[in-house]
């Protein structure tokens, strides 16, 4: 028992530590200028934009009406003035969820949008600056070869349409499991006294997963594979995520959100040039989790995941 929880600790270390490891987005970023574009434009439209307006509105907007229209006696001098704070703390509440409605929740919806697609982007460019890292450094012994991971894998599937149809469908189920996986994350931290902690920890798993899911993506890796590897590396993957969630796991949703836009294509990046994901491919045994078992993540998730596409199978044949 000793030995397993030291070996815990270690792979958890071990997956703060890749998390942390920033100086690999500056390496990639210095080796493609799309990606820096790209990085930029995620930067400039959450930081500067989104999280900027959110400060103009907490430090200059909401002082400004606090002082124009205010809701306490003691900052008026006259009584009659003093009757009319409950309307003056009414016409400012109805002006701040002005704010809300016309500004940040559109330009909220915005970014989101604009960011899951540069997202994609930030990770493509990034492997594509590995490759050719590795390509270049291994042309002396493979002139023109891929790596031999993305060989492995895309041998596991088929080639022509069947392939394509796997890949869809693996698609669609990912897409089931991580809604469901989110809902999980989101009703565990309503739960009292443990409801935080545990909310802490699926948080983590999530956003290892969502880091890692974009190289796998363009690895070609299974999704069983993926699946399989992920859970067998829970302690690694705790660590991983565990950055993530630290950054935003105490402020607002919006304040959250916001800065965890501008973070994630960093973690993304640190996903993507990450060394212990190269395991993937071999045998169990030789992975480093190997006698700590698999820890069932998303067994909750698959579960409703494969009750919603066996009830589309069976109404799919009705609406026909």
């Amino acid at each position: 028992m000793i030995a397993k929880s030291k070996q815990v600790m270690i792979l958890w270390l071990e997956g703060f530590q890749e998390a942390c490891s920033l100086h690999r987005v500056v390496i990639l970023c210095h080796r493609s200028r799309k990606l820096i574009l790209r990085t930029g434009q995620c930067f400039l439209l959450n930081g500067l934009i989104f999280l900027g307006s959110l400060g103009v509105f907490k430090w200059f907007i909401d002082p400004a009406l606090q002082w124009i229209l205010p809701d306490q006696c003691s900052l008026v001098t006259s009584q009659e003035f003093c009757s009319y704070g409950g309307f003056y703390a009414f016409l400012r509440g109805g002006l701040l969820q002005l704010f809300y409605v016309f500004w940040f929740y559109p330009l909220y919806m915005l970014c989101f949008i604009l960011s899951n697609i540069w997202y994609n982007d930030i990770a493509k460019h990034g492997f594509e600056a590995i490759e050719e890292s590795e390509l270049s450094s291994a042309e002396a012994k493979r002139e023109g070869e891929a790596p031999a991971s993305v060989n492995v894998a895309n041998a596991e599937r088929p080639s022509g349409l069947g392939g394509v149809m796997i890949s869809i469908g693996e698609q669609v189920y990912s897409i089931l499991l991580l809604t469901f996986f989110f809902l999980e994350v989101y009703l565990v931290g309503v739960i009292p006294y443990i409801g935080k902690i545990l909310n802490f920890l699926l948080l983590s798993w999530m956003y290892a997963y969502y880091c890692y899911e974009y190289k796998w993506n363009f690895s070609g890796i299974p999704l069983k594979k993926r699946l399989d590897f992920f859970e067998s590396n829970w302690a690694f993957f705790t660590g991983f995520g565990s950055p993530c969630v630290l950054a935003i796991f105490f402020l607002s949703p919006l304040v959250s959100g916001a800065l965890m836009a501008i973070l994630f294509p960093l973690f993304v990046l640190t996903a993507t040039g990450s060394g212990p994901e190269k395991a993937i491919m071999a045998p169990r045994r030789t992975w480093k989790c190997a006698g700590l078992g698999r820890f069932p993540i998303f067994y909750a998730a698959n579960t409703l995941s494969m009750l919603a596409l066996s009830i589309f199978r069976l109404e799919s044949p009705h609406q026909m």
